[in-house]
């Protein structure tokens, strides 16, 4: 049997890493400005990451619902006090797609509709909501319990208000910063709109933080930039540093009920180690803050090369578009300058580096940037 081949690869065998470096087999380091997917979040095997997942393995062949029980509630518990959601309650799964069907199945629950809200150029899942890059809204079915999405324009706060006031819409689901869709931000005049007319028919606000959330824009959660709360938050990638691990923080609005919600791997034992090594990190280490300044001083300077049409994100969520296909530029970037990014599109490269990037990192990538431009 061979693997279904549905993901291009780099001729590159990585075989180790440390914080933002990688090395291949043959010895050749790479600084990685795209962290797997924004997905390494502390770096590369970061030592206590490591030691905080070996201790569990041993009890990989032991399972105990109290034991897993009480590490979920620690991670519940520390999650809530660094986010600002404190007074939220936290469900534990596997994988983003899975937290934004869980959450838009909750939504179904709470207000009996079937109809969501989502966004032209948006992602939250291959099995849910995929990108919608044209201008005019569309509707796509079916996804889980809910009948229909409708694409809107983002930052369109007329046509939002407009589909809310027909008083059908389950839920609004919206990305904290649009991220394979090509690093584009919400207004924080429309996220204020958004959520007052969320409130006002009665329908769930979902903020997807899947790719910006875990302090990558510089605050832990994106939307917080607009000073808003949202019903339910999604949350994945950067929450394990590499560990498939996922999770809903869900407003006390929402009632549990035993059996509304499910999952066999979720929260387990090395999930829950591996979120919470990444808590100490992100609060031993000032990784919030550090994205945050490392991010402007590198915005900063790639608004300075006249070759890049326009910057756009936030911390260290940003998009770099051309006038041209980036294809080559990409490439060469890789192969000349040992430099891995991201892309989106045709024209834009995307920059998703491990919330450890220092300056020096930094100055290091533009210098490599800038020979290749």
């Amino acid at each position: 049997m061979k693997l279904f081949d549905v993901y291009p690869l780099f001729d590159i065998n990585i075989v180790k890493g440390k914080g933002c470096h990688v090395w291949d087999e043959n010895g050749t380091e790479y600084l990685d400005l795209y962290g797997g997917h924004a997905v390494i979040s502390i770096g590369h095997a970061h030592p206590h990451y490591a030691e905080m997942i070996s201790k569990q393995v041993a009890t990989l062949g032991f399972y105990s619902n109290s034991v897993i029980n009480k590490l979920q509630e620690e991670v519940a518990e520390r999650l809530g006090k660094v986010c600002g959601y404190d007074d939220y309650s936290f469900f534990l799964i596997n994988s983003g797609a899975e937290a934004n069907e869980n959450a838009l199945k909750l939504a179904s629950f709470y207000n009996g509709r079937t109809r969501v809200i989502s966004f032209n150029k948006s992602f939250h899942g291959r099995t849910s909501l995929a990108v919608e890059v044209t201008d005019n809204p569309k509707i796509i079915a079916p996804i889980n319990a809910c009948k229909h999405v409708t694409y809107l324009p983002l930052n369109d706060t007329e046509a939002m208000k407009a589909e809310l006031a027909k008083g059908d819409v389950c839920a609004v689901i919206i990305e904290g910063i649009q991220g394979i869709g090509g690093i584009h931000l919400p207004t924080d005049e429309f996220m204020h709109a958004l959520r007052e007319a969320c409130t006002a028919h009665n329908t769930v606000l979902i903020l997807d933080e899947i790719q910006s959330g875990y302090g990558r824009s510089g605050k832990f959660f994106a939307h917080q930039y607009s000073g808003i709360k949202a019903d339910i938050i999604t949350v994945a990638k950067g929450i394990g540093n590499g560990f498939p691990l996922a999770g809903m923080l869900i407003s006390p609005m929402f009632p549990a009920i035993y059996g509304q919600l499910g999952t066999t791997f979720g929260g387990n034992h090395l999930a829950c180690s591996a979120a919470l090594a990444v808590l100490d990190v992100i609060e031993q280490e000032n990784l919030i803050e550090n994205a945050a300044k490392v991010g402007d001083y590198l915005m900063a300077e790639l608004e300075k090369l006249p070759q890049i049409k326009e910057v756009r994100g936030r911390g260290l969520m940003i998009g770099l578009e051309f006038e041209e296909p980036i294809k080559e530029l990409r490439q060469r970037l890789l192969k000349e300058q040992h430099v891995f990014t991201g892309v989106s599109g045709t024209n834009v490269i995307r920059l998703l580096p491990p919330l450890s990037l220092s300056m020096e990192e930094a100055g290091v990538f533009l210098e490599r940037f800038r020979k290749i431009l």
